[in-house]
């Protein structure tokens, strides 16, 4: 009987998965509209007061998204203000919706990526990642790759959509 074969991985395909280029660790979302007076006005006094007696030393090394969930308008300074005091703590820190939040840690991640590896590679990206916004990211990972693959491709090594080659 013959051995069986893996040819996918005898082919020489790197497989990456959009979902790997997200954090293990779930970003914390702080809520602005907490701290409004009567749920419609943020009182200068009482949200520095809150942002000093804040321990964000809870924050450390984890992603932190930080938005207004009413209607309310938010000074600009008050997002600074929290974003300063969990500098010391953590770098990732985005003011918006949870979709601004991935795009931030998607970018992130796709300026680590080690291109090295994959010069003239031929590369699939799996498109079954669980994202907020899979077309975002997929056009940043077709920025990111096309000056170094030999080839792009999207799917599943069975079934696969080119996407770029090299000429």
């Amino acid at each position: 009987m013959e051995e069986i074969k893996n040819k996918v991985k005898e082919s020489g395909l790197i497989q990456l998965d959009l979902a790997d280029f997200l954090p293990k660790v779930n970003p914390v979302s702080l809520d602005l509209s907490e701290q409004l007076w009567q749920g419609l006005v943020l009182r200068e006094k009482d949200f520095r007061a809150w942002v000093k007696e804040n321990d964000w030393s809870t924050y450390g090394g984890v992603p932190v998204r930080v938005f207004c969930n009413t209607d309310a308008v938010i000074p600009t300074w008050a997002y600074m203000l929290v974003t300063s005091a969990l500098a010391p703590y953590t770098q990732d820190v985005v003011a918006g919706s949870a979709a601004v939040m991935e795009h931030f840690l998607l970018s992130k991640a796709l300026k680590e990526l080690d291109l090295a590896s994959l010069r003239d590679q031929r590369v699939i990206v799996k498109g079954c990642a669980n994202l907020l916004d899979q077309e975002y990211a997929l056009t940043q990972l077709v920025l990111t790759l096309r000056p170094v693959v030999k080839s792009l491709m999207f799917g599943e090594p069975c079934s696969t959509v080119p996407i770029y080659k090299k000429s």
